[in-house]
């Protein structure tokens, strides 16, 4: 049975919640549960929500367990998202874009702070993860934040949850939002990691105040 029912309180809506479910569900490994949450999510969000979250997760947990939700998904699911031609080009300015929204005004500090690290990884970043990825139609900028927040707080990623935090913020979750989505996460992660989640939320809001 899904932690959650449709009849459980939620300040989130059913639709986020169930992905953000499913986000965190593929995150920690846990098969025996995919079945019944991508049921739970086809009622809630529809096929084409459910493969967007399927899909972005590959950019935080590699290949192999995005192609292992995919497949027990296309088990009940026919293919249902855009296929979208290659075109880097496009993806780079969309990514820019996206990028700023979910980072705000850190938006430049982070391109200088990856660049640092490795120029090819700043490209990386805004032309894959946020022009050819996040920026897809399908699913809402701010659900898909909500589920990166799921992926990330089931591992031990402090920083880039506290980045994804304040990205959901920036792109319309509330408050009480993030906090169901810890909330539903938290029984995919060890207690460390699911307090650690809300130290990294707490400190979010004490930064903004």
């Amino acid at each position: 049975m899904c932690g959650r029912t449709s009849d459980s309180p939620r300040r989130v809506d059913n639709a986020s919640a169930t992905l953000v479910e499913l986000s965190a569900a593929i995150a920690a490994g846990a098969r025996e549960r995919w079945p019944e949450i991508m049921r739970a999510v086809q009622q809630h969000a529809g096929p084409t929500a459910g493969e967007e979250a399927i899909l972005q997760s590959y950019l935080f947990l590699g290949f192999p367990a995005a192609l292992q939700a995919l497949s027990v998904w296309r088990d009940e699911h026919p293919l249902s998202t855009e296929v979208e031609p290659v075109a880097p080009a496009a993806w780079r300015e969309r990514g820019e874009a996206v990028c700023a929204q979910v980072y705000g005004g850190q938006y430049e500090r982070l391109r200088e702070n990856v660049t640092a690290l490795h120029p090819n990884m700043e490209q990386w970043m805004l032309t894959e993860g946020y022009g050819k990825v996040l920026a897809r139609p399908g699913l809402a900028l701010r659900t898909r934040e909500l589920c990166i927040i799921a992926l990330l707080a089931v591992q031990d990623a402090p920083r880039q949850l506290y980045s994804h935090i304040r990205g959901a913020l920036n792109c319309g979750a509330t408050q009480l939002d993030v906090r169901e989505a810890l909330g539903i996460t938290a029984e995919f992660s060890t207690p460390d990691r699911a307090e650690q989640a809300l130290q990294v939320y707490a400190a979010v809001l004490a930064r903004r105040g």
